[in-house]
């Protein structure tokens, strides 16, 4: 098989371009404007990168994640606070479809838990799983590309939140966000990774990003 072949096989892409595959809808039709394939991409795994907490960061998810926990299980790795039942039923997710998972808690002055990783690696393995959620510090470029394996493998939507110093790395990742706050109101998204642009998003902020 040539190269050209491998190409137009849909099994790798060049670097700066979306996976090929399908997307689903944001639930912002300005989010969805700015977006490579109109939508997120999916299966695969999307790095939300913001300093800002109460901005919106997990708002941003919740329409996806409406519709996909209709169906499939939702999985939720080490959430820095616990997300509110009554606000993640105000925005249509069914509760009953969600599992949290909060892996033995890191040394003091250590790396992000391994732990951490590997639960969220084997959520989105998991073929019932329609989307992973995880908050980590620092993850290795090799780590990132079996997390973006683990999306392809389990037809797995995987969110994962990082602080935006990490923004000036390279990422296999499919798509890269980078969220702060508007001058005005609402959440500034940047696109990261392909023809870079800006959206300013109305989100109604959501507690536990």
């Amino acid at each position: 098989m040539s190269l050209d072949d491998l190409i137009r096989s849909a099994k790798v892409w060049r670097a700066g371009q979306v996976p090929p595959g399908r997307s689903v809808t944001t639930g912002f039709p300005t989010l969805d404007a700015l977006l490579p394939k109109r939508g997120w991409p999916y299966p695969a795994l999307v790095e939300l990168l913001t300093d800002f907490d109460g901005i919106g960061a997990l708002g941003l998810c919740l329409p996806v994640l409406a519709a996909l926990s209709q169906q499939r299980w939702l999985i939720w790795v080490a959430p820095p606070h616990l997300p509110q039942a009554p606000v993640l039923q105000r925005h249509g997710i069914n509760l009953a479809r969600i599992l949290m998972i909060q892996p033995a808690t890191p040394r003091a002055g250590s790396a992000d838990s391994n732990s951490h990783l590997w639960a969220f690696e084997q959520a989105l393995r998991c073929g019932d799983c329609g989307a992973s959620l995880v908050w980590l510090e620092h993850v290795e470029p090799l780590h990132l590309r079996r997390l973006q394996q683990a999306c392809e493998v389990g037809d797995n939507l995987g969110f994962l939140f990082r602080p935006a110093r990490y923004a000036a790395e390279a990422s296999p990742a499919a798509l890269r966000l980078l969220l702060t706050p508007a001058a005005k109101a609402g959440l500034c998204v940047e696109l990261l990774k392909g023809k870079r642009g800006q959206a300013t998003i109305s989100v109604h902020p959501a507690q536990g990003a």
